[in-house]
């Protein structure tokens, strides 16, 4: 699968939903593929614009290459074509303080996502230059770098404690100056305040470039304050909920709007909770909930445990939200 331009990209995503997609693992960390194939032919009968694939939600960034690039596959041969495949790519963990390796890493994992069937790039944020000088040149550098790959990028505003980082002003406007770069995904978890401010700066400086919001706790408000599309972890599941919310906010049906909302707060009150590593882990279960996985399928490697009354608490919120019968 070839990238797709700017142009196409941005009319393909524009006012849509795109899932950042887990992956269904075995209590024995190993990736439960039958599972993994049920889920990519759930997704491709949503109404979505496309998929993220090894975002932070689909944990590109910690499973090994072979299994990176067999999930990503599974997705591009899957949707055929017929929504778009986002990947995210970045530096390996693993690199610590070799600035020369992690970016290498980097460029490795964009190639393999051109080479197998991705059409752009979600850039995680490269945490190794955080507060290192000169971390705005090392920042910058990065990005130019995937860029020169050819596949559109999607910059990755993240908040800090998941391993983002918090761009300078100055910083975010050479970012989103790159040609490649066609938006950007903000997810700042409890800082309404940093979304505002950067929804601010791109409707003044930037108003070509998407806004892209990753806020699952205040998604509808994310529409109010400029955002053009949804790029959420909460997207993973209940997909034609949250695409509702964006049509009824767009084409404008304002009633509904408000009705939808509500039903989609309620998700995210009980999916996006502390510990918030544990989302993960929770919209498995709102899969497994949903019939399209089996509970033995939903685990999370790298995520916390919890509870078993959160499961029985997720069950009870999508009946009450009508995403599931009433029993």
């Amino acid at each position: 699968m070839t990238c797709v331009s700017n142009e196409e990209l941005r009319s393909r995503i524009l006012h849509g939903l795109i899932p950042a997609v887990p992956v269904p693992f075995a209590a024995s960390r190993e990736i439960d593929w039958a599972a993994q194939a049920r889920y990519v032919a759930f997704m491709a009968r949503q109404p979505v614009a496309g998929v993220a694939v090894w975002a932070h939600t689909g944990r590109g960034l910690h499973m090994g290459r072979e299994e990176r690039v067999k999930v990503l596959q599974s997705w591009a041969e899957g949707l055929s074509g017929s929504k778009v495949v986002i990947a995210g790519v970045g530096g390996s963990p693993g690199s610590r303080s070799d600035f020369a390796a992690y970016k290498d890493s980097a460029l490795q994992m964009a190639q393999d996502a051109l080479d197998h069937g991705a059409q752009a790039f979600l850039v995680h944020p490269p945490r190794l230059f955080y507060h290192v000088a000169p971390e705005a040149e090392l920042i910058l550098d990065y990005h130019r770098q995937l860029a020169t790959l050819g596949g559109p990028l999607l910059l990755f505003y993240l908040y800090e404690a998941a391993g983002g980082i918090l761009y300078k002003p100055e910083v975010l406007r050479e970012l989103l100056a790159i040609p490649a770069v066609v938006g950007i995904k903000l997810a700042t978890l409890d800082s309404v305040m940093t979304f505002q401010a950067v929804a601010n700066l791109l409707a003044r400086e930037f108003p070509q470039k998407l806004l892209i919001t990753g806020e699952d706790r205040f998604l509808g408000y994310c529409l109010m304050c400029g955002a053009q599309a949804a790029l959420i972890g909460m997207g993973a599941a209940c997909c034609a909920l949250q695409q509702r919310l964006l049509q009824a906010y767009f084409e404008p049906r304002p009633a509904e709007f408000l009705s939808v909302s509500e039903k989609v707060d309620r998700l995210s009150q009980v999916t996006f909770i502390p510990p918030i590593e544990g989302y993960i882990q929770r919209m498995l279960w709102v899969l497994v909930h949903l019939g399209v996985i089996a509970r033995e399928a939903a685990h999370d490697p790298w995520g916390p445990q919890l509870p078993a009354e959160e499961f029985d608490e997720l069950g009870r919120t999508l009946r009450a939200i009508s995403e599931l019968p009433q029993s």
